[in-house]
């Protein structure tokens, strides 16, 4: 079982006033976001993208990579932002990737990408939030 940190933890009545319908779904009921319905697919700009649920730093926009599956990608995570557990849901087995600090859900890992990984960080992108980068 993942342990989480305790600033962080919430019922599920605190996660459904602070988040919306779609983020508490995705982030708390390990939903997935319609492929291509995310904005920040198009975010290009310098930054980071962080959890929705709890503000906590996740991945470095130059990480992020365009993998054509309609869902932000990147190859590395910020280090100690993310968990992973095993997810055997539908009928197959696949890395689920969960925030460190609150426990959301926030997408897959697969073996499929990009140098210098060859990992890919499927994520939903309503599970995260854009801080571009102050200048």
């Amino acid at each position: 079982m993942l342990q989480y940190t305790a600033m962080a933890q919430k019922t599920e009545t605190d996660w459904k006033a602070t988040l919306t319908p779609d983020e508490f779904h995705v982030l708390r009921e390990h939903g997935t976001e319609h492929r291509g319905s995310s904005p920040l697919l198009q975010e290009k700009r310098g930054g980071t993208f962080t959890c929705a649920g709890c503000g906590q730093p996740l991945f470095a926009s130059d990480t992020k990579y365009e993998s054509g599956t309609g869902w932000p990608s990147f190859y590395r995570p910020i280090e100690g932002a993310i968990a992973t557990t095993t997810d055997r849901s539908y009928g197959m087995t696949r890395i689920e990737v969960h925030c460190a600090s609150c426990g959301g859900h926030l997408g897959h890992l697969f073996p499929d990408g990009p140098p210098p990984t060859g990992e890919r960080y499927c994520m939903n992108g309503v599970a995260m939030r854009f801080e571009p980068k102050k200048t």
